[in-house]
């Protein structure tokens, strides 16, 4: 999946019949006592479950204070939302890494300005040099861009 024509942040992604199964049977799992909703630790363990790491204290303050007030904890609908939210997030990054990596020729995890002028010459052949260099303009040396 490439950005799409009109913007920079790809359509929306929605889950196979099969992901939304994992991450149904993931929710049940997690909710030991069949609350019918997860708590804050019950949301930590289903996130460790599914992308293999522990939030932090910062995400799940984030997450617990977006759901409804008039619940006890995260709902299944909520999570699979959530979850789908974080999946999408993940394949986008993943998609930046990727255009990234393709620019950076030489593997140094930068980008320098003739990187970018040589990758823009072969993706907009027909952009305006002083686009390219407004686009690098450093905002503070040095000169490149760190993909992190």
């Amino acid at each position: 999946m490439f950005f799409s024509q009109a913007g920079a942040r790809p359509r929306t992604w929605e889950p196979t019949p099969s992901e939304r199964k994992k991450w149904v049977e993931v929710f049940k799992a997690c909710d030991e006592d069949n609350k019918g909703y997860l708590s804050r630790e019950d949301f930590k363990v289903a996130v460790v479950t599914l992308f293999g790491y522990k939030p932090s204290k910062i995400e799940a303050n984030s997450v617990m204070s977006s759901i409804n007030p008039n619940t006890s904890g995260i709902l299944l609908g909520e999570f699979l939302n959530i979850v789908r939210k974080k999946k999408e997030a993940q394949l986008y990054r993943n998609e930046i890494r990727h255009i990234f990596t393709a620019f950076d020729r030489h593997y140094r995890g930068y980008l320098t300005l003739e990187d970018f002028q040589k990758a823009f010459k072969q993706v907009a052949p027909k952009l305006p040099e002083r686009i390219i260099l407004e686009v690098f303009r450093p905002r503070q040396p040095p000169f490149y861009f760190l993909f992190l």
